[in-house]
């Protein structure tokens, strides 16, 4: 197996070093990521036949809102963004046995606080389907009320198990353990697939719940052999509230916690805009959404998960230098795949829908509903990658607080504009759903840009410099790229769907790295360099 999964090591903080450290982690968690995002493609495509953008499949959304809610309400990525700074400077200052009390005090809590929300949940779950979820819904189905309590009853439980998850999760990744934890989302994906295809068709839209449940279990099981592998590990029962190691990690999520919330409840505002715009329209934003977050998690999580511990470490010996050229070189590469990434989804996103979903339930209206949300999020997808990034340089950095403000005023403004653009986008003809999804994008571009400028007075400057070329690059590379998408469309747009997509993806890549090669792009001079060097050992 990887060496990332057989010995795990502090992170080291040369600044060559941590590039190279990050850039290795990366590598493996984009993989497992883009494994983990086909697995994903195919559960959309095994849920979009079966459901479509149907009432029904709105009422299992609604009631995912929920419990995503609650789980980042109570840990979510507040959990990584407090547990694994403290977590990871232990470990570099060589006191792993508070490191592995602070783990044990931190799952402890993290149980008696999902315990007593997920049972209050299950009582009052009929009130806030009634009175939030479809509280714009004139004239609310009764049945439908009725399918939406049950369906949140049933994915309670999964907020409790991807608490525990994403606590053993973050103490993989503070070992430098990447690839487990990146596969993790796989197996929540395959036992949504199982649900769909294994259990009986009477039992509708709920075995898809059922589903969630057993994918959960799946997430938290496959890291736990590789929990139990590393070093020194040991679990105290008595650890929790009174360690003040742990009351400093629920301090720190605090903050973090409000602005997952806010994101949170931002979704569910979109969700309940949505169910008031007519059948279809909360699951259309929901595919759109999904598609999105494709290209965004193997290019920004991956990243952003690799270089936590190191910038954490970085932060811990006060290697503040080092600190500013390893996040500015993140950033650039960020630029360089975002943008051109953008571009591509744009003007790729019918073929995509069509390839993915059209087949079943999912007919050409589907298609056209779905591929309109996607055009605007897609508009998005640079601000999302970039905040994924910057949010947890802030993080290392032991500031909660920050990002927290910053996405609380961003989300703010992001529902205000869905309200704005939804009526907007009404009155001129197009369909309302878009102007949610544009909300959402313009939100997370503020939002970038103003963590972004936070980062650079903090840090005294950021490489801007160099980030403007990398910026510019990635443009001028992404708009040839863009005509050359463009003309294989106009002449190729109306034959077979997959020949569409394949010929378009292919093309579009090889304009784009042939005008990186014209640009004499660093990063990619670099990786050549590391494949010929390579290459020359093995020969």
């Amino acid at each position: 197996m990887d060496e990332l999964d057989t010995k795990p090591t502090p992170p080291k903080t040369d600044t060559r070093t941590a590039r190279q450290q990050i850039a290795r982690a990366a590598t493996v968690v984009m993989l497992a990521y883009i494994v983990s995002t086909l697995v994903g493609i195919l559960r959309g495509m095994v849920i979009s036949s079966a459901f479509g953008t149907s009432i029904e499949l709105d009422a299992y959304n609604a009631a995912n809102r929920v419990t995503e809610l609650l789980f980042n309400l109570t840990a979510g990525g507040a959990l990584g963004s407090a547990f694994i700074p403290m977590f990871t400077g232990m470990l570099t200052r060589k006191r792993t046995q508070d490191a592995w009390k602070l783990a044990s005090g931190v799952i402890n809590a993290l149980l008696v606080i999902l315990v007593g929300v997920t049972a209050l949940m299950w009582i009052v779950a009929p009130v806030i389907v009634d009175k939030v979820l479809y509280a714009l819904v004139e004239n609310a189905n009764l049945e439908m009320l009725g399918l939406t309590v049950r369906l949140l009853r049933t994915m309670l439980p999964t907020v409790i198990i991807f608490g525990v998850s994403g606590l053993v999760m973050g103490t993989l990744n503070a070992h430098q353990v990447f690839l487990w934890p990146a596969l993790a989302p796989a197996m929540y994906s395959l036992g949504q697939i199982a649900g769909v295809l294994l259990l009986p068709q009477s039992m509708g839209v709920q075995r898809l719940a059922v589903g969630a449940v057993i994918g959960a279990l799946g997430h938290l099981l496959l890291q736990v052999p590789s929990l139990f592998r590393l070093p020194n590990r040991f679990y105290e029962k008595a650890a929790g509230f009174k360690d003040a190691a742990v009351r400093q990690v629920l301090k720190l999520m605090v903050p973090r916690i409000i602005g997952a919330g806010v994101v949170q409840l931002n979704f569910v505002a979109n969700t309940i805009i949505g169910l008031s715009l007519g059948a279809g329209s909360a699951s259309a934003l929901t595919w759109a959404f999904t598609i999105m977050l494709m290209p965004q998690a193997a290019i920004a999580q991956s990243a952003g998960t690799a270089s936590l511990p190191t910038l954490s470490a970085q932060v811990e010996l006060g290697q503040s230098e080092q600190f500013k050229q390893t996040l500015a070189g993140i950033i650039r590469v960020m630029l360089l795949l975002a943008l051109p990434a953008t571009v591509g989804l744009i003007l790729l996103r019918v073929p995509i829908i069509r390839v993915l979903y059209e087949r079943g339930s999912f007919d050409s209206s589907s298609t056209q509903m779905v591929a309109w949300a996607l055009l605007w999020y897609a508009v998005g997808l640079t601000g999302h990658s970039l905040v994924e990034v910057l949010s947890r340089a802030f993080y290392a950095m032991h500031d909660t607080k920050t990002p927290v403000i910053v996405g609380v005023l961003a989300m703010t403004g992001n529902i205000l504009l869905s309200l704005l653009f939804a009526w907007g986008f009404g009155e001129i003809g197009w369909l309302p759903l878009g102007g949610l999804a544009l909300a959402n994008s313009l939100a997370t571009a503020v939002e970038c840009l103003v963590l972004l400028e936070i980062l650079r007075k903090r840090l005294k400057g950021l490489e801007g410099r160099q980030i403007l070329n990398t910026s510019l690059q990635a443009l001028l590379g992404s708009v040839v790229m863009g005509l050359a998408l463009f003309g294989w469309i106009t002449l190729f747009g109306d034959r077979n769907k997959y020949i569409v997509l394949v010929g378009g993806v292919f093309i579009g890549l090889l304009a784009y790295v042939a005008m990186m090669l014209l640009l004499k792009v660093p990063e990619l001079q670099t990786i050549i360099l590391r494949i010929r060097s390579k290459l020359a050992r093995r020969g």
